[in-house]
This record gives C-alpha cells, structure tokens and sequence, in this order.
C-alpha cells in the first residue's frame, strides 16, 4: 500500500473517479439535505434578501463582557462571558415593518418542544407584538426536512396556557406556513412573511 507522507493512502485517479461519481439519488439526498443548518441556511437568506435590496435583517449579536485580553499575539480574548440574557436571533425592516423572530429545530416528526424556548424570549416577542412588530418562530422539523414559519402568538399562547409542553406538528400544518426552500435565497421566508402579514 502506497501512502503520502502525511500518511494518507494513495488513490490513482481513475478510482478516484469511480468512487466520486453519485448517482441521481444521491444527488437528490444532498440537496434535500442541504436545509440542516438552519442558522447559515437564514443568514445565506438574509444576506441575499439584503444584495436584492428586498429587506433588511440581521442576527443578533450575543452581549458580551470582555474579562481579559492578550496582547502579546495580537488581541486575543482569553476570559470572558455573557452580559446578560440574548433576546431573539434575528430583527430588521421589511417594507417599513420592524422583524422580530427566533429560529429554532428539532428532530421529532410529531412536535416542536416548548423546552427550547426561554421566558425572556417569550417576553421579548410580546412587547414586539405590543408596539406593532411582526414576530413570529422560523421552526425547522429536521427529520421531516421542513422548515415552517408560525407567527409568534401562537407559541405565546401554548407557553403560557397550553395543558402540553410541546406544538404538535398539525399546529404547523393548520396554522403555520412552509417556507419554501432553494438556493437563492435559501429560505424563501419573506414570502411567508408577505403571505402572513401582508396579503389580507
């Protein structure tokens, strides 16, 4: 056996291309696959529908207190922690309408877990909904490979008055709205967005 000197084995080239040629299903496998980062999957959206001039959102940044800091290899962080509670990931205007939502996932094909969502987070939506914004969840059911956008009343009103501790997916089906999914943007959640808040 033939090995480079990093100690990787040596393929010859017409292997390599046997072994790197998919078939039509594979292909379709990762290309359904490519929603699973939800996180990069809304910021490759975001920045798209910024390029496009169509709205602009950002994510969040989590407040951070620095402690202490290195100099002697250029400003390194070496101590410090989080200031306090983050509210939502992302906020921003789309036609003059100010954004508030947090995306979240889970990998159960049933519901949507009421556990990932923090008290301030649920405060912090409705004092968004108090003053006029549109707030809303961007839920994505891995195992299903959905992604679904559910205005934020509706998780309010589970968490605070719901006899279970989760959403069940037919919640989504009924009252949510499926985002599409592409490559530019990835995300199509403006048009949820529209389709929700703008088409009366």
């Amino acid at each position: 056996m033939i090995r480079y000197p990093n100690g990787t084995k040596y393929q010859p080239a017409a292997e390599k291309k046997r072994v790197s040629r998919k078939s039509k299903e594979d292909l379709s496998i990762s290309a359904s696959n490519r929603g699973m980062d939800l996180e990069s999957d809304i910021n490759l959206s975001n920045e798209w529908y910024r390029d496009q001039d169509i709205a602009v959102i950002t994510k969040r940044p989590t407040p951070i207190n620095i402690v202490k800091v290195d100099y002697s290899r250029g400003a390194r962080i070496t101590d410090a922690y989080f200031e306090k509670q983050s509210t939502t990931d992302y906020n921003g205007v789309y036609k003059g309408r100010y954004i508030d939502f947090e995306a979240k996932n889970t990998k159960s094909k049933t519901s949507f877990p009421l556990s990932n969502i923090e008290k301030h987070q649920i405060d912090h939506l409705k004092r968004v909904i108090k003053h006029g914004g549109i707030a809303f969840f961007i839920i994505q059911f891995q195992s299903r490979q959905e992604v679904y956008l559910l205005d934020a009343s509706f998780v309010i009103d589970f968490w605070e008055n719901g006899e279970r501790k989760s959403i069940p997916y037919d919640v989504f089906l009924k009252d949510g709205i499926l985002i599409k999914q592409g490559y530019s943007p990835r995300l199509y959640y403006i048009d949820a967005i529209e389709q929700k808040y703008f088409k009366k």
